[in-house]
């Protein structure tokens, strides 16, 4: 996979272009202010009047809606909630996206599963920073950045590239470095990461380990320390170290129960179930079915958002936490 850094992109391709953020949450903040601080022209569009609106007036926005946005920028980021997108691309930026301005995404899955179909005469490209995008600017503000990927879905003005390359710049990823990919293979691996291991499986790892200790008369609170809390620690070790190098860091004791017990509860089976999962990500039923509860009014997505806020773990974190200080 090609991988570029500073040195190899050319970002003066911004030098007289706006760029209009639309969204200020998590990613969209972030690339916000990084790409001002890199000097780019920046305008924000957002919802008139919700949180975001006052956060932005605080950080020195003038923000404006999705449509005045679209209307003054060259490249539009879509950086608003997945669900959210079709929605306003359909009543909102569809109408402002003129021949050769270049809509972005930081994640493909409105444009792999066809909920946004843009016109040909435009770009369809994507920066997708991997991280959160707090770390984004921490990064950024440190005088570094985290890694993105970039991929062209349509090239209309024979510049695609170099735009999602210039903005990766701007907003400090190329000082890591930023791998070239497709909407396909970004969109599908994400979804089946998230699902499967980030937060899915480890989830239910967690979880399920602290049942086992607690219905097995262990005190809440150690269970916790044990399934959830150190699991920190081991993740920031095989971040910074690989798994050998979490392996080497931890007692033989520890090497020689994750080496020999591990494969015993993540196995086989589970692994033909990740299979499924991966399946349904790229046969679209996934996408389908998420969608639909979306439009449906989201019920059962609240549902389960409300039984995981209400899990014994959730509270007796939230007492461990207040006691380590990591929230009040």
């Amino acid at each position: 996979m090609k991988v570029y850094h500073d040195e190899d992109i050319d970002g003066s391709i911004l030098d007289d272009m706006t760029v209009a953020v639309l969204g200020y949450g998590s990613q969209g903040r972030a690339q916000a202010l990084n790409m001002r601080d890199s000097g780019v022209n920046v305008v924000l569009g957002l919802r008139e009047g919700g949180n975001s609106w006052k956060r932005s007036k605080e950080d020195g926005w003038e923000p404006m809606t999705h449509i005045e946005a679209a209307q003054k920028a060259d490249i539009v980021l879509m950086l608003m909630p997945d669900m959210a997108q079709p929605i306003v691309w359909g009543e909102e930026v569809s109408l402002a996206m003129t021949e050769n301005k270049a809509l972005q995404f930081a994640h493909g899955f409105n444009i792999h599963f066809g909920e946004i179909k843009p016109p040909e005469n435009i770009d369809v490209i994507m920066v997708a920073p991997k991280s959160p995008g707090p770390e984004l600017r921490r990064q950024y503000e440190a005088g570094f950045g985290v890694p993105a990927l970039v991929a062209v879905h349509q090239d209309a003005s024979g510049k695609a590239l170099q735009k999602a390359l210039a903005i990766a710049k701007a907003i400090g990823s190329a000082r890591a470095g930023v791998i070239e990919t497709t909407y396909k293979n970004e969109t599908e691996s994400d979804l089946f990461g998230e699902q499967a291991v980030l937060c899915g499986g480890v989830d239910q790892l967690i979880r399920r380990g602290f049942k086992v200790l607690t219905e097995a008369g262990y005190p809440p609170e150690l269970a916790y320390f044990e399934v959830c809390n150190e699991l920190k620690l081991i993740v920031d070790l095989i971040y910074t170290s690989g798994i050998g190098g979490m392996y080497r860091a931890v007692s033989d004791t520890a090497k020689w129960g994750g080496l020999t017990i591990g494969p015993k509860i993540i196995g086989d089976e589970v692994e033909e179930k990740m299979r499924t999962a991966l399946k349904a990500v790229q046969d679209g039923s996934f996408a389908a079915n998420w969608v639909a509860e979306s439009k449906a009014g989201a019920k059962k997505f609240d549902e389960l958002m409300a039984e995981c806020d209400a899990l014994e773990i959730e509270k007796v974190g939230k007492q461990v936490r207040q006691m380590s200080g990591l929230e009040k």
